[in-house]
């Protein structure tokens, strides 16, 4: 069972109505008169970092990768829950667990720790508070739409192929531009898995074409294969779509529209992607 066979099976058992019908990276759960928004994600040794990493990464990505699903849905962060395996050097990760925080004014709430003799695993849950009604989601995308990201594409790639894991294993959530976009967009996700799949899939969840120009990407300075940056993930840019002609309070560049569906979800230059196009869990 894969990725995708594995998340269709879960949507048969009982789901809260805030889980969105696990077609999104965050549930949103009404309280009162604010909306609390929740996300998970796990990181493992060999998957999504090298064996021998300082444990100082590791917990920074494992914090920035679910700040940057609260980020994509324009919330203000509250806190986070750990997971974390007691792995050599764990001082290392309680420091750069530190460091991520006091970046990012986020409080920790608590967590679990676990000993085994395998590869490590670690899992976070990050807890934020919605700002702007509806919350933006993956599913709110229509035809006419502009398709822009903030920042680059392929860092992450760079970092990862030079061995110094910069933008690889301290990526920058971008809370900040989540925020101000928020009000402005009509579906918004992070690019955590491949620039082309997680259009694809914004593009399946609001029921239109995503189409997508190559040469209009703002590629990472020293990019020499775009279609593997494109197809690379990690970089976790904004993806967001907005009315075409919408005054944007960030930077950001169009790479290309949302049209009505068709028989592809993705068009990369006018044609049918190739059959790979990003990360994906088997």
């Amino acid at each position: 069972m894969n990725e995708a066979d594995f998340i269709a099976a879960l949507r048969a058992l009982p789901l809260h109505p805030g889980a969105q019908a696990l077609r999104d990276d965050a549930a949103v759960i009404e309280i009162g008169g604010e909306a609390l928004v929740l996300t998970h994600d796990a990181i493992a040794e060999g998957v999504h970092y090298r064996p021998g990493t300082d444990p100082a990464d590791i917990a920074w990505k494992l914090v920035a990768v679910n700040l940057s699903d609260l980020a994509a849905k324009a919330a203000e962060p509250i806190g986070v829950l750990i997971g974390a395996t007691l792995v050599e050097g764990a001082e290392r990760f309680v420091e750069g667990l530190r460091e991520v925080l006091e970046a990012y004014g986020v409080a920790l709430l608590g967590g679990d720790t676990i000993a085994h003799a395998g590869p490590a695993t670690f899992g976070c849950t990050a807890i934020g508070r919605a700002t702007v009604r509806p919350v933006p989601a993956r599913t709110g995308a229509r035809a006419g739409d502009a398709l822009y990201v903030t920042g680059s594409i392929g860092a992450a790639l760079l970092g990862f192929e030079a061995g110094d894991g910069a933008a690889y294993l301290r990526p920058t959530p971008r809370l900040a531009e989540g925020l101000a976009l928020g009000p402005h967009v009509h579906a918004m996700m992070d690019v955590s898995d491949g620039l082309l799949l997680d259009a694809r899939r914004m593009a399946e969840a609001s029921g239109c074409t995503a189409a997508i120009t190559l040469d209009a990407v703002p590629f990472a300075a020293g990019t020499t294969d775009r279609l593997a940056a494109a197809r690379w993930g990690d970089d976790y840019a904004l993806l967001f779509a907005a009315p075409d002609g919408v005054a944007l309070p960030v930077p950001a560049t169009r790479i290309g529209a949302m049209l009505q569906k068709g028989a592809e979800p993705l068009l990369l230059d006018g044609k049918s992607p190739p059959e790979r196009l990003g990360y994906e869990h088997r």
